[in-house]
């Protein structure tokens, strides 16, 4: 089938949600917001609106305006930045812990010696970007590095730690041959290690979405996370069904809890609660939260 769909004029891309059934009150600010956003990446928030079967014709429900869909939209940027706030507070933490721990049991420069990973032929991969990363960088201490010491070539694992990708974190932690390396760091969060290695990659995916301001709200995830088993507590916390697993739910509820647990008495989980909280009743369910999921005494203060 041939792509045969011709280039529509923003007053044209009006006249088409009208004819489906979207209520327009002023047609000026729809069309600057239209003019700004993209009629193709706004699409995204009105899907929800959309009659059950109503394809090819994607009609509205009966009463959808055009403010439905951009609070939607602007819920979803607010949401966004939650979680990017959330993210670098995580993976701050986790560079740190993987410094230190491995640093302090094994030595400044051990990451360089390919008998700490699985195997030799993802060492010289990771390295290789590792080099090309610190070739790169225009970090002061790097510098300091570079004029100041001749051996080893690369700085020590607390510098380079801070000028690797998020995603080459998660892939040295994945890779580590000891697992009693990788319980090491994921003893700091009390969970499981291969629920931190899960995470850690989910997270790099879900960073990824954000910083390119992609739809997260109702997004059906292609790299899902690894839900905690224990302790029991935080385990009930999670939506456990297939379906909701796709979803950002889980992913803000363990966000929430680490943030806690690294910054005691933060008020990021009260803040994104009120956020939510704010959508219709049925908005949180479709973001792969437990219908009870306000009841959870994660979002409380202490």
């Amino acid at each position: 089938m041939k792509y045969a769909k011709p280039p529509l004029s923003i007053d044209r891309q009006l006249d088409l949600l009208a004819s489906r059934g979207m209520i327009i009150p002023d047609r000026a600010r729809a069309f600057r917001y239209l003019s700004h956003i993209s009629y193709f990446r706004l699409r995204g928030y009105w899907i929800p609106f959309e009659r059950t079967n109503s394809s090819p014709n994607h009609a509205f429900q009966e009463g959808t305006t055009f403010d439905d869909v951009l609070d939607l939209y602007v819920f979803d940027r607010k949401f966004r930045l939650f979680v990017i706030e959330a993210v670098e507070r995580v993976e701050v933490s986790l560079r740190a812990h993987f410094a230190n721990g491995l640093g302090l049991k094994y030595g400044s420069h051990f990451y360089l010696d390919e008998s700490y990973l699985r195997n030799s032929e993802t060492h010289g991969k990771l390295i290789d970007n590792l080099t090309t990363e610190i070739k790169r960088s225009r970090e002061k201490f790097i510098e300091h590095y570079r004029t100041t010491y001749e051996e080893p070539s690369l700085p020590p694992i607390w510098a380079v730690s801070e000028v690797m990708s998020f995603g080459q974190l998660s892939t040295w932690f994945k890779h580590l041959k000891s697992r009693r390396d990788r319980k090491l760091i994921a003893r700091a969060y009390a969970i499981d290690e291969r629920v931190l290695q899960s995470f850690m990659h989910h997270l790099t995916f879900i960073r990824n979405i954000a910083a390119h301001h992609g739809r997260l709200w109702n997004r059906r995830m292609t790299i899902t996370m690894t839900i905690p088993r224990n302790p029991p507590e935080l385990a009930a916390m999670f939506n456990h069904g297939e379906e909701a697993k796709r979803y950002i739910g889980n992913t803000v509820i363990l966000l929430a809890h680490l943030s806690k647990l690294i910054s005691p008495g933060t008020s990021w989980p009260t803040r994104i609660c009120k956020l939510i909280e704010d959508l219709p009743p049925t908005r949180p369910v479709a973001m792969g939260f437990q219908r009870n999921w306000r009841e959870l005494s994660l979002w409380d203060d202490s």
